[in-house]
């Protein structure tokens, strides 16, 4: 399908769609949405087999829903992600996929393209961002949107946790800043117990730095806790389907930024309410180990509860329900410039393999990055032990000069990707190779990937930013140095 044509050509669909029929009047009854997001997280939960982790208000919802063992992000880092997400489209469709980019500039995707909660507002759902929820519940949300483009309309109606019971139904989403770091949890997790992975240097400053993390996870668990005690207090739980997942993948060196597992894959966890008869194939207290897309998780829900037609120019599937089609074959995954840092990453994931293309393989891994220099221990020891000639042969692969143009791996025999399969003879991995690297070329060539024109260079040294002296974060004018470093902390 041409994307760009299509998108083009129909200014009008979401207006055109998101009329109201009349079998669903205002009045009727149709579930409401609780949309959970944390925040640069993997699937890291006791019921995920985590260990050193306590989250049992996650691990209960699971077992009274389904738990996804393969979904995946479009997009390693957030900004690119939520822009893809928040409107069922490929970040690099949509000219959506450089990190915090259009944040001055007035940028408009497509129509067609827009951000959802407008459109689910118009078929008379309320819709809110939730940041301030009663005393009682002590939780804080932090109403993180993080696109990288102008809403063109109100794409909430609230940040208020009280107008949702007034106002039903409702399409809310919390999100959470735990998991994203500096990480400030209760340290509980046990160093010297938390599982490393081998491309890691096995040191004290990685375990301590991982055991931080999955505290992070504990109080992100503790306070979705509440949120969901406080929706079965209001009698709300059993009329709300309730969604957790994470913005992309863990943050750490080879996660967050990168087309791993580590960085596109994440926990997902949908409840359904008992009021509602559950979509075909959902059966609670399951697992399902179908590939989902997170792009997937906007067209289902709205077809679902608010039986909207998926518009013709979204890129999402529908996985639950009459309207649900064949389970995917393939999901794909890119990464272009995080702040200062350029790359240009491209990849599809089958059951089996993982295939990445690294259009620039003369930028090494460590090429500079000041976020993750201040807020990464372990990616600067794998620079000190690089040069004290400490690491072991994988661990090495990370502080290299160059990096491969291609990598196949396979999944299921190596699930830490650590043996790159793409210079194999075997017969079986040369044909995964040329199946996957045309699955790739022919996904590049469809979506219209904006990413083949590159951003200005000035404009990539800005960190994003087309203006003199403007936030990239924000867009905003100048601030003050230490607000400036700030907001860049709370927002990488």
């Amino acid at each position: 399908m041409n994307y760009r044509a299509l998108a083009l050509s129909l200014p009008g669909l979401f207006g055109t769609v998101l009329a109201a029929p009349p079998a669903l009047a205002a009045g009727s009854a149709r579930p409401n949405i609780l949309w959970l997001v944390a925040e640069d997280f993997g699937p890291h939960l006791g019921s995920y087999g985590t260990p050193q982790v306590w989250t049992p208000n996650l691990d209960r919802l699971a077992a009274e829903g389904v738990r996804y063992t393969r979904a995946f992000t479009t997009a390693p880092v957030c900004s690119a992600s939520r822009s893809a997400f928040m409107t069922g489209m490929y970040q690099t469709t949509i000219g959506a996929h450089n990190h915090r980019s259009h944040r001055d500039d007035g940028y408009r995707v497509p129509e067609g393209s827009r951000s959802p909660p407008t459109g689910s507002a118009r078929r008379g759902y309320y819709t809110a961002n939730i940041r301030t929820f009663p005393d009682a519940v002590q939780v804080a949300g932090t109403g993180k949107t993080d696109w990288n483009f102008t809403d063109s309309g109100k794409p909430f109606d609230s940040d208020d946790w009280s107008d949702l019971g007034p106002h039903q139904p409702f399409f809310a989403q919390v999100n959470f800043k735990e998991t994203h770091r500096k990480f400030t949890s209760p340290e509980r997790a046990d160093p010297a117990k938390v599982a490393i992975a081998p491309y890691y240097p096995d040191h004290p400053v990685t375990r301590a730095d991982y055991a931080r993390y999955l505290d992070a996870a504990s109080e992100l668990d503790e306070k979705v806790g509440r949120i969901l005690a406080r929706l079965d207090a209001e009698g709300l739980a059993g009329s709300t389907i309730v969604v957790f997942s994470s913005d992309h993948g863990e943050a750490h060196v080879r996660g967050k930024q990168f087309c791993y597992d580590e960085g596109l894959h994440i926990p997902l966890i949908i409840r359904w309410p008992k009021s509602d008869p559950a979509p075909e194939p959902f059966r609670a207290g399951t697992v399902d180990d179908r590939l989902i897309a997170a792009i997937d998780l906007l067209p289902t829900l709205l077809d679902v509860a608010a039986a909207m037609p998926k518009p013709a120019a979204m890129q999402g599937e529908i996985f639950l329900g009459d309207h649900a089609g064949p389970p995917r074959r393939y999901v794909f995954g890119a990464r272009d410039r995080c702040d200062e840092t350029v790359f240009r990453f491209r990849t599809v994931r089958d059951g089996r393999y993982r295939y990445i293309r690294n259009f620039m393989p003369e930028r090494p891994f460590l090429q500079a990055n000041d976020y993750k220099e201040r807020s990464y221990p372990v990616w600067n020891l794998i620079k000190e032990l690089a040069a004290q000639g400490k690491l072991t042969p994988v661990q090495a692969v990370l502080a290299a000069p160059r990096m491969p143009p291609e990598e196949l791996y396979d999944v299921v025999e190596d699930p830490d990707e650590i043996r790159n399969l793409a210079d194999s003879s075997d017969p079986e991995h040369r044909a995964a190779l040329e199946r996957l690297r045309a699955e790739l070329g022919r996904w590049i060539e469809e979506s219209n990937d904006q990413g083949r024109t590159p951003e200005p260079a000035a404009v990539a040294a800005a960190k994003g930013a087309t203006r003199p002296g403007s936030d990239p974060n924000t867009g905003a004018s100048p601030a003050p140095k230490k607000a400036r470093r700030k907001v860049q902390d709370d927002r990488d």
